[in-house]
């Protein structure tokens, strides 16, 4: 039969790809749609195909569905850029507001192993205060969790993944070295560390989810350059080569090409299990649990997309804050040329970073902080960027693209404020499910303008101090989406409750970067892995207690402590 990954599921009679051999295949265990599992899990990235992982090594029965294809990056991935299109979720979205998001490549992904098969495998903790942002630095929304409890599960993501980093990080409290020594500089990563040493302030190498040494089938990173375009060797350690084999070994059941077009719910408010296209038909799966893990914009379509007569307003949702509070992070940058040849594209696009104004207050005039690292765009991103930036064309980019080798640039990764005003709805228009697509509405706040001038003044400067000339800014770019469906300690102020469980509904839970509160400076894709780490931990020690299938207390997180 024809292999076929795009259009036919893979992982189906007792067996799933083997994402180490190319054309084998490893055991899976397998369910009935009318068995009830005990969790249903929708979607496979950092939040969902971690849970699924951990849920299953704890003993639960879990099957895990994801709406795209079931790679084997050995033989799929191809160096590449316009084939690798095929790892993003390009389905039709309505984008509007101030300053419409730019969706797709940067932001989601469409596969088994979600966006962590495309990302760029920065691994940053967040900074401590972070996570008391209202308290301690007076913005944003406090998270219901303690940035020492959060510690202790970052240090597991980070063995799970063998982060690659240095072996002294210099900001934030002390924590043991990373498991594998950092990756080399490239020339563009060199820039970026004269910059900061000329300016004053700090750098270090970049903690990376990539292989700088072997790890059983894995391979370490060859610096080929196309790591935000899938890689073909699996030194990136994605949750498609790490959280999903283990999730497999453990008993799971992974569906690819599965679409959750809704979660069920039974008279008494609890979910009975969730409905899916698979195969050109709906299929509905049974569950004693579910969880939406479907990340800021799929996670609150698919909860309004469940509303019925008895939560018209979408499941989880009597706070009325599902979809609201959409957080972007900024991604602008600034570009120079070198006299030297820089051929930034070699290796990991972000070598190097600095988390200076990440932990430095004073000296700003904006809440949040910001981080920024060093880049390595590959030809065709490069000549987009150009084209939307600075609107060359023709002849002018042509000869604008001679000078690709000599390009360094800066670019950060800044806190963008939630608002309730930013917005994940349900548009009238419907895809080729049938099911009413989103619309995403996102503004910036003038918080926001000035954190961005901010970085892009300092960023001019620390790049023309490592002897950039011809600098230019590129002004109009966002990353990583969060919010949507926040965590907290008041169910009139937030969706679910710090172990991810919503306040309306016992037995469904949320786990992916649309709980977050806030943002931070900082990738988010550690902090979603170390958030559903303690989320299995607390399903078991729930489950332990005879309180798995209780009704959430709906009161605040502190009181629940002290009981």
């Amino acid at each position: 039969m024809f292999d076929d990954p795009q259009h036919t599921p893979r992982a189906r009679r007792g067996r799933a790809p083997d994402v180490f051999r190319p054309g084998g295949w490893v055991p899976m265990r397998e369910y009935r749609d009318d068995d009830t599992v005990d969790f249903a899990i929708v979607g496979t990235g950092a939040g969902g195909g971690t849970l699924a992982c951990k849920l299953a090594e704890y003993g639960f029965s879990v099957v895990a569905f994801d709406a795209g294809p079931y790679f084997r990056p050995l033989e799929d991935f191809a160096s590449d850029e316009s084939e690798q299109t095929k790892l993003y979720w390009t389905d039709d979205r309505i984008v509007d507001g101030v300053n419409p998001l730019q969706l797709g490549s940067n932001n989601s992904g469409k596969a088994v192993g979600g966006s962590t098969v495309h990302f760029a495998m920065v691994s940053l903790r967040f900074r401590p205060e972070w996570f008391k942002s209202r308290s301690l630095l007076g913005y944003g929304a406090d998270w219901p969790l303690d940035w020492r409890e959060m510690w202790d599960y970052y240090r597991e993501v980070e063995q799970a993944l063998k982060i690659a980093g240095p072996v002294n990080y210099p900001w934030g409290p002390p924590r043991p070295r990373y498991p594998y020594r950092a990756h080399p500089l490239n020339a563009a990563a060199r820039v970026l560390a004269k910059g900061c040493e000329a300016v004053g302030i700090g750098w270090t190498e970049t903690p990376l989810a990539t292989l700088s040494a072997p790890r059983g089938l894995a391979h370490p990173c060859v610096y080929r350059g196309f790591c935000v375009a899938g890689c073909s060797t699996n030194a990136k350690q994605s949750a498609l080569v790490t959280w999903i084999p283990r999730a497999l070994a453990a008993g799971a059941e992974i569906r690819d090409l599965a679409m959750v077009g809704r979660v069920e719910v039974d008279a008494a408010g609890r979910a009975t299990g969730v409905r899916f296209h698979r195969d050109g038909r709906w299929h509905f799966q049974r569950a004693r649990h579910v969880v939406v893990a479907g990340y800021a914009i799929e996670t609150p379509r698919l909860l309004l997309n469940s509303a019925n007569g008895q939560f018209p307003d979408g499941l989880a949702n009597s706070s009325g804050l599902v979809g609201k509070n959409l957080m972007a992070q900024s991604n602008q940058a600034v570009w120079g040329l070198m006299d030297q040849e820089i051929r930034s594209y070699k290796g990991p696009p972000s070598l190097a970073i600095t988390e200076h104004w990440n932990y430095e207050d004073k000296g700003k005039d904006f809440f949040g902080g910001y981080s920024y690292m060093s880049q390595g765009p590959l030809p065709q991103l490069w000549a987009n960027t150009q084209m939307a930036a600075r609107g060359l064309w023709g002849a002018r980019l042509m000869s604008d693209m001679q000078n690709y080798n000599h390009v360094a640039g800066l670019k950060i990764v800044g806190e963008m404020l939630p608002q309730e005003s930013n917005t994940v709805t349900l548009a009238d228009e419907v895809d080729q499910y049938g099911l009413k697509i989103p619309r995403v509405t996102y503004s910036w706040c003038d918080n926001d303008k000035r954190l961005i001038a901010h970085a892009l003044k300092f960023m001019t400067q620390a790049l023309q101090a490592a002897d950039a000339r011809d600098t230019w800014t590129q002004d109009d770019d966002t990353c990583h989406l969060n919010g949507t469906v926040r965590m907290g300690s008041d169910p009139a102020s937030s969706v679910v409750n710090a172990d991810c469980r919503s306040w309306d509904i016992p037995n469904l839970w949320i786990c992916d970067g649309s709980v977050f509160p806030t943002v931070g400076g900082a990738n988010p894709s550690l902090t979603i892995q170390a958030i559903a780490c303690r989320t299995a931990d607390r399903i078991r020690q729930l489950a332990r207690r005879g309180e798995l299938d209780q009704p959430v207390r709906r009161a605040s997180y502190a009181a629940q402590a002290a009981r």
